[in-house]
């Protein structure tokens, strides 16, 4: 005799709506908690002298030298400074990198002359033109700003690459089935299929946008979060220098969520846009 198991639905099953809701509001409330529990827990232990305040000082000490950075004008200005010369050096980054894995990704003898030169030169290490470039264009915004600009074009031209490679070759017979090709292809096959990399991409390239401008900036700036760190570094303020560790986190935080923000908006139909929204 065979025995019958029942399967009774889950909360996900009955109510999936509610479900994800509820969620999506828990994984909001820990992703805030935890930062607040560790700032406490850090606060508690400086003023219990389980930590030296010359190294690490208090959450409190470090917000009221925020407030009074805010308060001269120096935190907004060292802000906009660095933020300009990151969206600077990736729009440029996006579009040239874009560009290049459209050429390379739809052009074999175009990939099989220029990838392995640009495969060489991503491998070099980018803070290591900063001289080069300081060289040809001198002290000044430009070489900061292309130097974000070649760190992101490396990282969305291979990731776009890659991804105009991936398109399956029966989504290209589908489409000229209908009678699709030239722009008309590259419309509703290509571009659709290359969108989601894109933004990934993207993410990863505007945080390391931020890396880098801070590194250039202990080198080569009179102004930035950057040269704020390591201005006050060298004068021993380590409340500031706390500020601009904080700032820059702060920074590459929003910036990314407002490149997912752009992805989730152009993309609803993707389950990684989704996925990536909870």
């Amino acid at each position: 005799m065979e025995k019958t198991i029942a399967i009774r639905p889950g909360e996900a099953e009955r109510d999936p709506r509610g479900y994800a809701l509820r969620a999506r509001r828990q994984e909001k409330v820990l992703a805030m908690a935890t930062p607040v529990v560790f700032f406490i827990l850090w606060e508690i232990c400086a003023r219990a002298g389980l930590l030296d305040s010359r190294f690490f000082p208090a959450p409190s000490a470090i917000f009221l030298s925020a407030v009074e950075m805010l308060r001269t004008g120096m935190l907004q200005q060292d802000v906009i400074a660095s933020a300009l010369r990151v969206l600077a050096g990736f729009a440029i980054g996006v579009t040239s990198g874009l560009g290049a894995a459209l050429l390379l990704g739809l052009s074999r003898l175009t990939r099989a002359a220029l990838e392995p030169f640009l495969t060489a030169l991503y491998t070099v290490p980018k803070l290591a033109l900063l001289p080069l470039l300081l060289l040809i264009f001198g002290l000044g915004e430009l070489p900061s700003v292309l130097l974000v600009g070649m760190t992101v074009f490396f990282l969305v031209w291979i990731q776009c690459m890659e991804a105009v490679l991936a398109i399956p070759e029966n989504y290209h017979e589908a489409a000229r089935s209908f009678g699709a090709k030239g722009w008309n292809m590259f419309r509703h096959v290509t571009w659709p299929a290359l969108l989601p990399q894109l933004f990934i991409s993207m993410r990863i390239a505007i945080g390391t946008a931020v890396l880098v401008i801070v590194g250039v900036e202990f080198v080569q700036a009179s102004q930035g979060i950057g040269y704020r760190i390591w201005h006050s570094w060298s004068l021993f303020q380590a409340n500031r220098m706390y500020v601009g560790i904080c700032t820059v986190a702060l920074m590459g935080f929003l910036f990314s969520s407002l490149v997912r923000w752009l992805g989730r908006l152009m993309l609803p139909w993707t389950a990684s846009s989704t996925k990536g929204s909870r």
